[in-house]
C-alpha cells in the first residue's frame, strides 16, 4: 500500500482551524492505492486481534521490565492504545496507516481535547511502533507521519512567599473536625512544609516511608519517575514540622504520612486536603499540590540558584523541562522593573 505523505507546506499551526482540518481530511490528505488493505470486517479479524494483543503485551512487558516505566506511564499508554483501537476504521496495528491517525487527530481536535492529552496519546502510539520496528520487523511508524498541534506554552502558577506563609499556617489554626485524629493538623502542616521544602511530586510524597527521611543529614530519599532515586534536601522548618507530627501520631516505621486508619495516605486525600485549606485562605487561585513544586523551583531561581541544581532537585531528566521556570522568573523581574523604574 502506497501512502501519499503529508505536504511540508502545512504547518502545525494549521491544526488550530477546525474548518481547515475538515477540508484536509475531506479532500484526500492521504490517498490509499489499495482500499481493501484495511478492512475492519475482514474474516481474519479475530486472528488480527489476537496478534495485536500479543504485540501489546510484549510492548508493556518491555516498558515495565526493560524501561522500568512508572505505573502512571503504563496506565496512560495502555489507555492511549485502547483509544486508538476503539476509533472507527481500526483493523490492526500492522494494517492501519497515516490516514487513520489523521482522522483520529481530527476527531480529537473537534472534541476539543487538550493538546497535551493529544500529544501524550500520540507519544504512546509512536513509542509502540518504535518497539514494533525494533522487535517485530515493522518497516514504518505511521503515527509519526501526522503533524501534531503545538503545545501552547503556559507559565506555571506560582504562589508568593506571603501566600505560602498564609496557607501553611491554616492547618494549625482551624478547629479539629469531628472524628478526626488529634494528630491530623500536625500531619497536614508537615505535608505542606515538605512539599515546598523539597519540591516533591505528589506521588513521591505519598510514597515516602519513615526510613526515607534522614533528619541527621537533613535529606529525604525519593523514588521518582521511572524508578529513579534521588536525594532531596529538607529544610529545618519542614524537619521540625515532621518531627512534631511523628511524635503526636506515634509514627516510627512504615509509611511516613498516614490516614486515620493508620494506612498510607493516598494522593487524592492530599489533593482534597490542600483544596480544603485553600478555601480557608485569601488566595484567589486554583492550585494543585504540583503548584507547590512550581513555587519551590521558582523561588530558588529568584534567589540565585542555578538551573542545573534546580533540575537535579526536581528530578527532571531534561534541562528544557526545568527552563520553563526561568520564564516565570523573567516575567516577575519585568513586573518589578515596570513598577519600580522611573522610565519603564
Amino acid at each position: 500500500m502506497q501512502v501519499k505523505p503529508l505536504s511540508n507546506k502545512y504547518s502545525e499551526e494549521s491544526f488550530e482551524n477546525d474548518h481547515f482540518l475538515e477540508a484536509r481530511a475531506g479532500f484526500g490528505l492521504f490517498i490509499y492505492s489499495d482500499p481493501r488493505q484495511c478492512d475492519p470486517m475482514s474474516e481474519n479479524k479475530t486472528l488480527n486481534r489476537l496478534q495485536d494483543q500479543r504485540w501489546e503485551k510484549a510492548f508493556f512487558e518491555y516498558l515495565d521490565v526493560e524501561r522500568n516505566s512508572s505505573k502512571r506511564t503504563l496506565t496512560a499508554y495502555r489507555q492511549a492504545l485502547d483509544k486508538f483501537r476503539a476509533h472507527a476504521g481500526f483493523c490492526g496495528w500492522d494494517k492501519v496507516a497515516a490516514p487513520f491517525f489523521c482522522t483520529y487527530l481530527l476527531a480529537q481536535m473537534k472534541a476539543e481535547a487538550e493538546r497535551s492529552y493529544i500529544r501524550l496519546q500520540f507519544a504512546a502510539c509512536r513509542s509502540f511502533y518504535r518497539f514494533l520496528m525494533e522487535r517485530h520487523s515493522f518497516q514504518t511508524n505511521p503515527a509519526r507521519e501526522v503533524q501534531l498541534p503545538k503545545m501552547g506554552r503556559r507559565l506555571p502558577v506560582v504562589l508568593t512567599v506571603a501566600q505560602i506563609d498564609e496557607l501553611f499556617a491554616i492547618p494549625l489554626l482551624l478547629p479539629l473536625p469531628k472524628q478526626a485524629p488529634k494528630w491530623m493538623p500536625q500531619r497536614d502542616a508537615a505535608i505542606l512544609e515538605l512539599f515546598y521544602s523539597s519540591g516533591l511530586r505528589l506521588s513521591e510524597l505519598a510514597g515516602l516511608n519513615v526510613a526515607d527521611l534522614d533528619p541527621y543529614s537533613e535529606s529525604v530519599r525519593v523514588l521518582g519517575k521511572g524508578g529513579k532515586e534521588r536525594i532531596c534536601p529538607v529544610g529545618a522548618t519542614a524537619l521540625t514540622s515532621i518531627s512534631k507530627y511523628q511524635s503526636v501520631a506515634n509514627v516510627r516505621s512504615g509509611p511516613l504520612f498516614i490516614n486515620k486508619q493508620r494506612r498510607r495516605i493516598n494522593v487524592r486525600s492530599i489533593w482534597l486536603m490542600l483544596k480544603k485549606y485553600l478555601a480557608q485562605s485569601s488566595i484567589a487561585l486554583k492550585i494543585s499540590p504540583h503548584k507547590l513544586r512550581h513555587s519551590f523551583a521558582t523561588h530558588l531561581l529568584d534567589n540565585g540558584a542555578d538551573l542545573r541544581s534546580v533540575q537535579s532537585l526536581l528530578g527532571h531528566a531534561s534541562l528544557s523541562t526545568t527552563q520553563i521556570y526561568t520564564h516565570v522568573t523573567t516575567e516577575r523581574m519585568k513586573k518589578v522593573y515596570d513598577s519600580a523604574h522611573p522610565r519603564a
